[in-house]
């Protein structure tokens, strides 16, 4: 395992670091990750009380805030093979409680709502255009599930040129193994993995 550790040093030791410009990004905190009624359910509430901590610095520092949700027409239809294939995707059909906010999460007035329909905040919305616009270089991603659309998320911010900074203590999925698996692998090679503490230093200056 030591060897296994040195060889991924080797290879993808090198850390991007913080941009100059960044917007943060709140993936899918929803209703449907913390009711235990819901088979979706993540058990996930310090997560989400580390992403409030971190928006709240990002709104004291002045960067954009975009918080994501996934909605589907009433029959689907714009969900395509993601919808057939995961079949608790039907809890997000537009209407249904199980995709509203999660308990103290209220979008603020300036705060910018992305309803996708796919893992990736970046797929099929105009997100990418956005943060272009605004000049942004570096995005700061934080959300539900570390495995699916935070790992989705993270692909895409890079593949869309933006340095990429992932919040350890921010992101969750509902089994140890799929998470610590997929923030090993961002941090390998398509972001830096951060811990809370780190980031709201970097906010704070």
């Amino acid at each position: 395992m030591s060897d296994l550790a040195a060889n991924y040093a080797k290879a993808y030791g090198h850390k991007a670091g913080f941009g100059k410009r960044p917007a943060l990004l709140l993936i899918d905190f929803v209703r449907a990750y913390f009711d235990p009624g819901c088979e979706l359910f993540a058990g996930v509430e310090d997560v989400l009380a580390s992403a409030l901590r971190v928006r709240e610095a990002a709104r004291a520092a002045g960067i954009p805030v975009i918080l994501t949700n996934v909605v589907y027409h009433a029959n689907g239809i714009d969900g395509g093979r993601f919808f057939e294939k995961v079949k608790p995707l039907r809890h997000f059909l537009a209407g249904n409680p199980m995709g509203d906010w999660a308990p103290g999460l209220i979008p603020a007035d300036d705060e910018l709502v992305v309803s996708k329909q796919y893992p990736s905040a970046f797929f099929g919305t105009s997100l990418a255009a956005t943060l272009t616009a605004k000049g942004v270089d570096h995005v700061i991603l934080t959300g539900l599930t570390t495995s699916g659309c935070v790992r989705a998320s993270c692909v895409d911010s890079i593949s869309n040129g933006f340095i990429t900074t992932v919040v350890r203590d921010a992101v969750g999925d509902r089994h140890p193994a799929p998470h610590e698996a997929n923030l090993f692998d961002m941090d390998a090679k398509y972001a830096d993995v951060v811990g809370e503490q780190e980031i709201l230093g970097f906010l704070k200056q």
